[in-house]
C-alpha cells in the first residue's frame, strides 16, 4: 500500500476517537465516578478488596472513609507479595510486568505494578489519543508517511519469580504489536540497549538515513542526541537531515528551559511541540491544541483521581479532594486509583488547574522537589520559568542546573545556590544572575517577600558548572538516558554538595 494512503487511512482510523474524549469533557464527574466505582467492583474480592470492604462502597464518599491514602512505602510488602508471585493481592488479574522506577532521588528503587488492562487501556490507549489529538488539530499532517524517532529507557527487562521488571519504555516496546515497530525508529533491538554510550552512536547510525517525521522522548536526552546526530552528520540544523519533520512529543521534564535551544535545532514556524504527562504510575494528560502549555486530563484510561492542596500537604489538617471540588490555579499533590491496583496512591507529582471546563493542568514538581526551607514555597515551575527568562534575556542556553539552600549560619542570612551548566554562555553572566532572581520574585511573592531588602534571603549564589559535570554526575550515578532526570530543587544539600566535589 502507497505511503500517502497509509498516512490516510491512518488518520482516519485514530480520528475516530474525537467523540470519545468530548464525552468525557463534556461529563468529567459523571465518568470519574463511574470509573471509580467500576474500579472498587472488579478488585472487590482481592485481598485489599476484603480488607478496606470494596463490596459496600456504593459512592466516592464512602470511598473516601474506608480507603486509606497510600505511599510506596505503605504499599510495598503487597507489592513484593505479587512480585514473589502471590495473585488476587490488590488487583484480581495478575500482574507480570513491575516498571522499576527510583525517580529523581530515591536510591531504592520503586516496582510500579503495570496490568495488562493498564497497558491496553492507559498507556497504549493514551498513544493513539496522543496521535488523534494532534492529527485533529493538523489535518495536513504527513505523519505516517515517515517514521518516529523514538528515545525511551536504557535499561533491559529481569525476571524474577515468573514476573518482569524494567524501565516503563522497555516494558511497553515488548508487549507492542508487531506492527508498531515498522513506524518507529530506532529498531526494539537498538532501544533496549542497556549502555547510554554505546547506545547513543548506534541511535544515530540507524536513524539519520531514515525519513523521520516525528521526535518523542524527554528534552534533555534527547537534546544530547540531536547533538550527536548534528555532529555526525555535519548539517546545522535538523530540518537539513529530516526536512519532513514536522512534531516533537515530549514530556518528563519542563520544556521552558529548553525552548529556544529546540527553536535553533528545529528552525521552523510550523513545527508543533507536543506536551504529555506520564509516568510509570500511569498515563494522565495530554497537549490537545497546537501551541498551547496547558494538559488535557484525561479522564476514562481507568485512573481515578483525587488532589491534596500543597498549601496544607503533610499536616493533620491536609483535605483530600475529588476532580469536582478543584480550584483553577492552585497546587494540588496528585493521588490515584488506578487499573493496575494503586489505591489512593500518592505519585509524588504536583499540579496546578489552569481550566476546570475541560480540566487542564501544568505539571509544577514534585512534593519533594521544592525548597522551603525560608518559608519562601519555591517550587520547579518558578525555577524552570525563571531559567527560561534569564535565558531569553542573555541569549543563554542550559544544559541542566539544580538548587538547594544555604543555611543560616549563626547571623548570616541564608540564600539559594545554584548549580548551572550551559550550552551557550550568557551574553553577561552578572545581567543572567539578576534577570533570574527578578523573575523568580514576580513568581512568587513568598520569595519576592523574603528577599525584600535581603531581609531573610541574600541574592542567590550562582556557579556556572564545567562543561558535562550533570553527564559525570548521572553516570557516577548509574542513571544514563531513558528518564532519570536532574534534581532540580531539594531542601537539603546532598545533591549540590556531591556535584560540587566533581
Amino acid at each position: 500500500m502507497p505511503l500517502p494512503i497509509i498516512n490516510s487511512v491512518a488518520s482516519w482510523i485514530l480520528k475516530k476517537r474525537i467523540h470519545q474524549i468530548e464525552l468525557f469533557i463534556k461529563y468529567p464527574h459523571e465518568v470519574q465516578e463511574e470509573l471509580l466505582l467500576s474500579l472498587v467492583r472488579t478488585a472487590e474480592h482481592t485481598v485489599l478488596g476484603k480488607k478496606y470492604g470494596f463490596g459496600s462502597i456504593k459512592s466516592y464518599a464512602q470511598f473516601a472513609r474506608q480507603v486509606p491514602v497510600v505511599q510506596y512505602e505503605d504499599f510495598e510488602p503487597e507489592i513484593e507479595q505479587c512480585r514473589q508471585g502471590a495473585h488476587n493481592v490488590f488487583w484480581p488479574t495478575p500482574i507480570k510486568w513491575f516498571a522499576k522506577s527510583s525517580g529523581t532521588t530515591n536510591a531504592k528503587s520503586k516496582f510500579i505494578p503495570v496490568s495488562n488492562e493498564a497497558l491496553e487501556n492507559c498507556h497504549y490507549k493514551a498513544g493513539k489519543d496522543l496521535l488523534c489529538l494532534y492529527l485533529n488539530n493538523n489535518e495536513d499532517s504527513q505523519l505516517f508517511v515517515g517514521k518516529s524517532l523514538r528515545l525511551g529507557g536504557s535499561k533491559e527487562l529481569y525476571e524474577s519469580n515468573n514476573t518482569f521488571f524494567g524501565d516503563l519504555s522497555a516494558i511497553l516496546i515488548e508487549n507492542m504489536p508487531f506492527w508498531a515497530e515498522f513506524s518507529s525508529t530506532p529498531s526494539n533491538r537498538i532501544s533496549l540497549m542497556s549502555d547510554w554510550e554505546s547506545k547513543l552512536p548506534a541511535i544515530v547510525n540507524e536513524t539519520i538515513n531514515e525519513n523521520v517525521t516525528s521526535l518523542a522522548g524527554v528534552p534533555s536526552w534527547m537534546m544530547v542526541l540531536l547533538h550527536r546526530v548534528l555532529e555526525t552528520t555535519g548539517k546545522s540544523n535538523l530540518l537539513e537531515i529530516w526536512p519532513n519533520l514536522e512534531v516533537y512529543f515530549h514530556g518528563g521534564v519542563s520544556f521552558d528551559p529548553y525552548r529556544v535551544p529546540y527553536r535553533n535545532l528545529i528552525p521552523s514556524n510550523s513545527f508543533q511541540y507536543y506536551e504529555i504527562y506520564n509516568a510509570s504510575e500511569g498515563f494522565f494528560a495530554i497537549q490537545d491544541l497546537n501551541n498551547s502549555q496547558d494538559l488535557l486530563l484525561m479522564l476514562d484510561y481507568g485512573i481515578f483521581y483525587e488532589f491534596i492542596p500543597m498549601s496544607d500537604f503533610g499536616t493533620a489538617e491536609a483535605t483530600i479532594v475529588p476532580l469536582w471540588e478543584v480550584e483553577v490555579d492552585k497546587n494540588y499533590a496528585m493521588v490515584i486509583t488506578t487499573n493496575s491496583g494503586l489505591w489512593r496512591y500518592q505519585i509524588g507529582d504536583t499540579v496546578r488547574f489552569t481550566s476546570v471546563n475541560p480540566y487542564k493542568v501544568r505539571v509544577t514538581g514534585r512534593t519533594k522537589h521544592h525548597i522551603n526551607v525560608f518559608g519562601e514555597e519555591l517550587i520547579v515551575e518558578n525555577s524552570d520559568r525563571a531559567i527560561a527568562a534569564a535565558c531569553k534575556g542573555t541569549s543563554a542556553e542550559v544544559v541542566d542546573y539544580t538548587v538547594a539552600p544555604i543555611f543560616m549560619d549563626g547571623k548570616s542570612k541564608g540564600a539559594h545556590e545554584w548549580i548551572i551548566e550551559f550550552r551557550a554562555e550568557p551574553t553577561d553572566f552578572n545581567a543572567f544572575c539578576l534577570l533570574l532572581d527578578d523573575t523568580l520574585k514576580s513568581l512568587n511573592s513568598d520569595y519576592e517577600a523574603k528577599r525584600n531588602m535581603n531581609m531573610t534571603l541574600n541574592p542567590p549564589v550562582i556557579h556556572q558548572a564545567r562543561k558535562n559535570l550533570f553527564y559525570d554526575w548521572l553516570k557516577a550515578q548509574d542513571k544514563l538516558g531513558g528518564q532519570h532526570k536532574i534534581p532540580r530543587l531539594s531542601n537539603h544539600r546532598g545533591y549540590i554538595e556531591q556535584l560540587m566535589e566533581l
